[in-house]
């Protein structure tokens, strides 16, 4: 079970609301998070159970953060709003580096996350296994 935080700016809940819907028998399986209303809204709109963190603004992103600083989230699918300006751009740019830091995969456009929930459907991601097996400070 890999984790994955589903977040999406205003204008792309929507979008993501749907992507929810086209790819629920490939989400199901997994532990979900996002920020507040796009968790909601797909809670509403799916059978997904979704661990919802607060509103970006509010400081979601920095909690789906936390968990790509201690490479505990596996795939992010952030629809991102191009064109209008964000009031907590800095949160944003340090989830973003953030994962570029860990190596987690991100995917910041309707396209992007196509491909990677593919790549998931077709088990692709086995080797974020890998990562938390071997994970320092994790015993067996």
């Amino acid at each position: 079970m890999l984790k994955i935080a589903l977040i999406a700016h205003d204008r792309k809940k929507d979008e993501m609301v749907n992507f929810a819907i086209a790819y629920e028998h490939v989400f199901k399986p997994h532990q979900l998070y996002a920020t507040g209303t796009t968790g909601t809204r797909i809670m509403e709109n799916t059978e997904l159970n979704i661990h919802r963190f607060m509103s970006g603004p509010l400081g979601g992103d920095q909690q789906i953060g936390a968990l790509v600083a201690t490479n505990e989230m596996d795939l992010i699918v952030f629809l991102r709003d191009p064109l209008m300006a964000q009031p907590h751009e800095p949160d944003i740019n340090a989830l973003l580096r953030l994962c570029d830091v860990q190596g987690i995969p991100v995917a910041t456009n309707i396209a992007t996350a196509e491909l990677l929930v593919k790549s998931l459907e077709r088990g692709d991601f086995a080797w974020r296994e890998l990562v938390h097996k071997y994970k320092p400070g994790i015993e067996e």
